[in-house]
């Protein structure tokens, strides 16, 4: 069993609130979610208006797999308009590391 993650350092646009933040994170998750069958979730920079962490995690029989569906979550992320990927970390591991 293979289990990886990635997290995305976000700049948000022309936001002024944690409520307008909100409005535009929240969509990102739920897609991840809905999309790729991944659990996501923001994971930090809660108290900051214009940045945000965005996680997301899955577990793949085989690390094919694994690099595909976290490419693709990548991919969905960076082309978002109105976000701005500044980074972007992964990890993935064997069950039996």
């Amino acid at each position: 069993m293979w289990i990886g993650w990635i997290e995305f350092d976000i700049l948000l646009g022309d936001v002024h609130s944690l409520k307008e933040k909100r409005s535009l994170v929240r969509p990102v998750v739920a897609q991840l979610k809905r999309r790729f069958e991944v659990s996501a979730a923001e994971t930090g920079l809660m108290d900051q208006h214009r940045r945000a962490l965005i996680g997301a995690a899955v577990v793949a029989p085989d690390r094919a797999h694994l690099v595909e569906v976290l490419d693709a979550v990548e991919r969905l992320v960076a082309g978002r308009p109105e976000l701005e990927l500044l980074s972007a970390r992964r990890r993935d591991v064997h069950s039996e590391d």
